[in-house]
């Protein structure tokens, strides 16, 4: 059993931080402290409330956050979980970050004689609750090697990727191609939408060829009802492909079709869907009929 600080108890850290709970000592914090005190009620822990000014030790730190600004902070002398960090805690960050920002945490938290590792996830909302997310890592092998049994809780295809950074960078192509994907799918429902076709019976014959996807599988049904709340947010999208923009620059290169993409997504945050999630690309082509 180990003894487990869980940061940021949201629609995805929620479940995870609940599956951890069945095997270990878990330990919650989350900005909005009312979402810590439902958590509890489904599960066993307990809740910090500053993390600053807590003194209790944990083999594992788990964050599953916003931004980069939100993992400074939390990481910060001055307002993060560093008086709780010893020798041997491994620090697993599941948020979508800059792989730059990644590698400065990573050498802080060497410096302290402990392991940070960038895992972010995928699989949204629903991979989460069924535990089944697909986990990408960057950092030491050795403490991807000791994590194995926390990622085992939520995780069903768990991959070491490489050095710190690699996880993020194995993050950045994963959303790259849900982007181009979506709008492939929404401009072919649209098209769809234009004809006599029976939805139910194009999706038969089109998954089962080489159209099909996890996207297709799960959201065409959906995308076609115009429903639009499973999860992962338009906000977040951006959040995640502007990351991805920086990251080209670096490697000097363009993503010509995912900042497209992009472009299509700010359309949707001005038809008012932030928080939509990412299958209503779609509602920016039937608004315009």
């Amino acid at each position: 059993m180990y003894k487990i600080l869980f940061i940021g108890i949201g629609k995805m850290g929620y479940p995870m931080a609940g599956y951890l709970s069945n095997q270990h000592e878990i330990s919650v914090y989350n900005r909005t402290k009312s979402k810590c005190y439902s958590w509890i009620k489904d599960y066993k822990g307990e809740v910090i409330d500053d993390l600053a000014s807590n003194k209790k030790k944990f083999d594992f730190i788990i964050s599953c956050i916003g931004n980069d600004n939100d993992l400074k902070e939390i990481t910060s002398p001055q307002k993060g979980c560093l008086n709780s960090v010893h020798n041997k805690t491994i620090f697993i960050d599941h948020s979508t970050v800059s792989p730059k920002i990644v590698r400065e945490i990573e050498e802080k938290f060497r410096g302290l004689g402990a392991s940070f590792l960038d895992a972010p996830i995928s699989g949204g909302q629903e991979g989460a609750e069924k535990g089944q997310l697909s986990i990408m890592v960057g950092g030491s092998k050795q403490a991807f090697d000791k994590s194995l049994e926390i990622f085992d809780s939520y995780g069903k295809m768990i991959k070491y990727m490489g050095r710190s950074g690699s996880g993020q960078l194995t993050k950045i192509i994963n959303q790259i191609c849900i982007a181009g994907t979506i709008q492939g799918l929404s401009e072919s429902i649209f098209f769809m939408k234009h004809t006599e076709l029976n939805p139910e019976d194009v999706l038969d014959v089109i998954s089962s060829g080489g159209a099909q996807s996890w996207q297709m599988n799960n959201r065409f049904k959906t995308m076609v009802k115009g429903e639009f709340d499973f999860g992962f947010a338009v906000d977040l999208m951006r959040k995640d492909l502007d990351i991805a923009f920086s990251a080209a620059d670096e490697y000097g290169i363009t993503l010509e079709v995912t900042k497209l993409v992009d472009q299509f997504y700010e359309d949707v945050q001005n038809l008012g869907g932030n928080k939509l999630d990412t299958s209503s690309l779609i509602k920016r082509l039937i608004q315009k009929v």
